[in-house]
């Protein structure tokens, strides 16, 4: 239906990806490759691994073994894999919800079941039930969880205390993570990125982590991505798989601007973070002055707004068409996140600030337009 309705004045806000020009570096990078003129078969370069895992280090404390990374072609295939590969048909599989949707398909598709750990909201922001996620751990037919860090859509970047704690009920009850981190750099101070397996050797053993220069950059459409599986046999076995379907090369044209990323792309996400700070900022201050039964859940990490929508008092379908056909502004409905989700909207912030000032003051006009 959205496709449909895409006209010429239909603005979107949806898709995770950014409005702005990648690094001029990664540019620079793809042209001098395209002038090289033959596009054969690649191969992995072990210099983007150490690149990656010199970031790593940098940028969130945590510099892996570069032995320890695999290539992959996008986050959500890494999770699917991921599951078909350490889980067993229909074994369950924990979602901390409302999250990011595509992943209630990687658990359905490969034949396992959604074991929901829902998110408590604390009238302030969302924080992990541990008393609910001990119940679910302790079935010994749930074996894994998708942990959602920097998380998608509420925007946590979730505290040493909590990863530990959440680590801790794992570990008594075998449960294998699978730490989706691909927003790991896009964190606002005084807030720190923590990767799961950073926390410890039994960390690290017990887990996945999916990380990828797409968010960071705007690099989605190269599709590469890497996970990062410090135990020798998991990682063999993953990367066996990957050979089986015949997925052991990056696109050439991927790896070249991951590496130039990695490596020259520092001083642009600091501005990049800057700018997407102001926005949060616009957003802010837009909706305590002029849209007040709109609320904006602080974002701690991602260029993600959840907005909570509630107060206007209507269903989901009325929510989506105040959004989609009065005020033209094309969101991800808060209700594809899971049940929880109801009521609320996403909004992407990587955006010239005009844009971001259009589709509110679209909206603006759309709710003040609303019967009384």
């Amino acid at each position: 239906m959205k496709w449909d309705l895409a006209e010429a004045d239909l603005l979107p806000l949806w898709v995770a990806d950014m409005d702005f020009e990648a690094p001029a570096a990664v540019r620079e990078a793809l042209v001098e490759r395209a002038r090289h003129g033959i596009f054969g078969y690649g191969a992995p370069a072990p210099r983007c691994d150490e690149a990656l895992a010199d970031w790593l280090g940098r940028r969130q404390g945590w510099r892996p073994d570069p032995e320890w990374l695999s290539f992959c072609p996008g986050v959500v295939p890494a999770v699917s894999l991921l599951i078909g590969l350490f889980t067993l048909p229909g074994e369950g599989v924990i979602l901390q919800t409302p999250v990011y949707y595509p992943f209630y398909d990687c658990v359905k598709r490969n034949g396992r079941h959604i074991v929901e750990n829902p998110l408590v909201f604390d009238g302030e922001r969302y924080v992990m039930d541990f008393d609910d996620l001990e119940r679910k751990a302790a079935d010994p037919q749930t074996t894994a969880l998708v942990l959602c860090s920097p998380h998608n859509p509420v925007g946590r970047v979730w505290t040493e205390e909590e990863l530990r704690r959440l680590g801790e009920i794992a570990f008594r009850h075998g449960l294998f993570i699978i730490a989706d981190e691909i927003h790991g750099d896009l964190v606002y101070a005084p807030n720190r990125q923590i990767p799961f397996a950073s926390l410890g050797e039994a960390f690290a053993a017990s887990s996945a982590l999916c990380v990828a220069p797409s968010k960071t950059f705007n690099l989605a459409g190269l599709q590469y991505s890497t996970v990062i599986l410090a135990d020798e046999s998991r990682r063999e076995r993953f990367r066996d798989h990957m050979f089986a379907l015949g997925l052991k090369r990056p696109n050439v044209f991927a790896q070249v601007a991951a590496e130039a990323a990695y490596l020259h792309g520092e001083a642009w996400l600091e501005d990049l973070l800057r700018y997407i700070e102001g926005n949060i900022a616009f957003l802010r201050s837009f909706l305590a002055e002029r849209l007040p039964e709109l609320r904006l859940i602080e974002p701690e990490g991602t260029y993600l707004a959840w907005v909570d929508c509630r107060e206007l008092g209507l269903s989901a379908s009325e929510l989506e068409a105040l959004m989609l056909h009065d005020a033209r502004v094309w969101l991800d409905e808060g209700h594809i996140f899971g049940p929880a989700g109801a009521g609320f909207e996403r909004l992407v912030l990587a955006c010239p600030r005009s844009t971001l000032e259009e589709a509110l003051r679209r909206i603006e006009r759309a709710v003040r337009a609303l019967p009384r």
